[in-house]
């Protein structure tokens, strides 16, 4: 559920190779025919078999029609590897592609990508060449997320704040708590629109009220720097629950984002309210921060894992008002639309239409 993971790629869809010569070939073939797209993140690996519904960029579709002829969801945790993942895809699916864009979250060092929150490493080259995928392309997994919200249906959201359309001339935010924090500006470009990918998790949170003074206090135990993830994202409810919890005497009952969420949602305990109600309320601060920042009056996105299973208690709580509540920016903020996506398959989706815009131009690698 939570897997938009706390290190983002540093290098992403770039021409990788295996040998000496840039693998060219298939990207082109890859816009006729099925390929592979998957949203590896820290808890889940997402992976479907993609069909284009028109030849050339996906850019020059107005609705970006896919067609997933094929979707697994994986534990990450329960597999060696990504290969491992890959291969039993294309056994229970039957598929053959002969190319893949891999949207992951870490480090790329080389054509290596090592990630914190995996049980294990990721290297391009090894992929192509264990699964006989010819072409490989990587890119940033929040930012194949972002890029799905371009030919996101509006219908298909619901509106948590604001009065106004989403601009599709005006820049757009897209922010999601997972196993990280992930942030990114989708802007407006012809014939494709650009993403501006930040590192918002790193950033240092900024308490409001005297109770968010404390809580953070207690988090960083005497560091100055605490980052917004360590609050807003999965593993950060947990701590913020457990901080709670001390704060207020009381025995911790759970452990995991799930037990918290459930509890909250039934009402049956009252911390889990408060937790849950506390972090909404601090989601909107840094939300409406961020937008300030980046100048996304032509919308928000939220595209956060577990977020559209907490939507009565997002809607219920204090989101709205701090996200607004920036001084002489109020007017400008209170038109702003916020909407909440389902995340599913936004990544595979994201991964698909990235390569088939970028990867796949005049038969070769965009370079």
């Amino acid at each position: 559920m939570f897997d938009s993971g706390k290190q983002r790629v540093m290098q992403d869809a770039s021409p990788l190779t295996v040998g000496s010569q840039p693998l060219r070939k298939s990207a082109a073939a890859a816009a006729r025919t099925s390929f592979l797209a998957a949203d590896v993140g820290g808890t889940h690996a997402r992976i479907g078999l993609i069909q284009a519904q028109t030849a050339g960029s996906i850019a020059d579709d107005a609705d970006g029609h896919l067609e997933v002829l094929g979707y697994r969801k994986y534990a990450c945790a329960d597999y060696s590897g990504l290969a491992e993942i890959l291969r039993e895809f294309l056994r229970d699916t039957g598929a053959r592609p002969v190319a893949a864009c891999i949207a992951c979250a870490g480090y790329a060092l080389g054509d290596t990508l090592i990630n914190a929150n995996l049980p294990w490493n990721v290297s391009i080259s090894s992929l192509s060449r264990g699964l006989g995928i010819e072409h490989v392309a990587l890119v940033n997994d929040f930012k194949a997320i972002a890029y799905a919200t371009h030919f996101h249906p509006m219908e298909d959201s619901i509106q948590i704040a604001g009065v106004g359309e989403v601009g599709s001339g005006q820049s757009q935010l897209v922010v999601g708590p997972g196993t990280g924090l992930g942030a990114a500006v989708l802007l407006p470009r012809s014939p494709r629109p650009e993403v501006l990918a930040t590192e918002a998790g790193h950033a240092a949170i900024a308490p409001r009220t005297a109770l968010e003074l404390q809580i953070v206090r207690r988090l960083g135990k005497g560091v100055a720097h605490v980052p917004n993830e360590q609050v807003l994202s999965g593993p950060g409810l947990v701590a913020l629950y457990r901080v709670l919890c001390e704060i207020r005497a009381v025995q911790p009952r759970f452990s995991s984002p799930e037990e918290i969420t459930t509890a909250a949602l039934s009402e049956s305990d009252a911390l889990a309210v408060e937790c849950v109600t506390c972090f909404c309320s601090w989601l909107g601060s840094m939300v409406g921060d961020l937008a300030v920042l980046f100048g996304t009056y032509g919308g928000v996105s939220l595209a956060g894992g577990f977020l559209p299973q907490i939507l009565p208690l997002l809607q219920r709580s204090d989101f709205a008002e701090r996200f607004r509540d920036k001084g002489t920016m109020r007017t400008v903020l209170e038109r702003v639309p916020v909407r909440l996506i389902e995340h599913g398959r936004l990544g595979v989706t994201g991964a698909a239409h990235w390569y088939l815009d970028h990867e796949t131009k005049s038969g070769g690698v965009e370079e």
